[in-house]
């Protein structure tokens, strides 16, 4: 998904209003007396946190065209709620407004298949979170969620556990350079498939070509089925060049015995 392109739905990104704090509650003063014009000026202000937000969402797959205009109903939902006799800044309370417009936006969108009852539970779970969000200004608790329901709150976090999208095992989780690490690098194979894998490939042989700290690495990782994280934590290296080390010492191998 391009969220750093400068146009997005016909709107210039590059050009959009900053507001200090005072202009913010001064314009947002105007919204709710009502006057002409007031409302579209917040909107068009506040843009830059649709933006903000519709990052998180990277790698999924979804166009950031779509991602944004979800956003900006959400943000327009935040303003219609907004309570400025809080004292709370307004992005405090809209971002979590747009971030749930998206993720029902994707979890509509999602084609893995939720039972009817749990999705049931899931939508009271999110309006009772709306209203508690509405009525708080801020983002509330599962033990408040399922008290307002009066449900337990395993029940309540299965069911909103069961709508979140699900995530691919190669989206990003950190960038380093050249060097990107995946989800699947964080993930430890408890059944060894791999050690099968090696065995096959005349492993003996083909690790005799490594040398020693690239020996170790395979070692840990296909041997003792160790995290990447576990082995940079070791071997006293990062991640990241952990990574890299063993995408290089398995390419060397598959070559070794072709």
């Amino acid at each position: 998904m391009a969220v750093t392109k400068v146009e997005i739905c016909g709107v210039d990104t590059s050009s959009l209003p900053k507001l200090s704090a005072s202009e913010q509650t001064a314009l947002m003063q105007k919204v709710k007396n009502g006057e002409i014009g007031a409302r579209d000026e917040f909107i068009h202000a506040n843009l830059r946190l649709v933006l903000s937000v519709i990052q998180r969402f990277s790698g999924r797959g979804e166009q950031a065209d779509d991602l944004f205009q979800v956003g900006c109903i959400g943000l327009m939902k935040a303003i219609d709620n907004f309570d400025i006799t809080l004292g709370v800044r307004f992005s405090t309370y809209a971002v979590p407004m747009i971030i749930g417009e998206i993720r029902r936006y994707l979890r509509d969108n999602n084609p893995i298949r939720v039972s009817r009852s749990l999705r049931d539970t899931a939508y009271k779970a999110l309006q009772a979170r709306e209203r508690l969000s509405a009525s708080g200004q801020r983002e509330p608790t599962i033990e408040e969620i399922a008290k307002e329901l009066d449900m337990p709150k395993e029940d309540v976090a299965f069911a909103l556990d069961s709508i979140m999208d699900p995530v691919s095992l190669f989206e990003p989780v950190f960038h380093d350079s050249d060097d990107a690490l995946f989800v699947m690098d964080q993930i430890k194979d408890e059944r060894d498939m791999d050690d099968r894998w090696l065995t096959d490939i005349a492993i003996s042989e083909a690790l005799s070509k490594l040398n020693d700290r690239e020996k170790k690495i395979i070692s840990m990782r296909f041997f003792q089925g160790r995290t990447q994280m576990e082995v940079a934590s070791e071997i006293g290296i990062s991640q990241a060049q952990v990574s890299r080390l063993e995408k290089n010492a398995l390419s060397r191998m598959r070559k070794h015995v072709e």
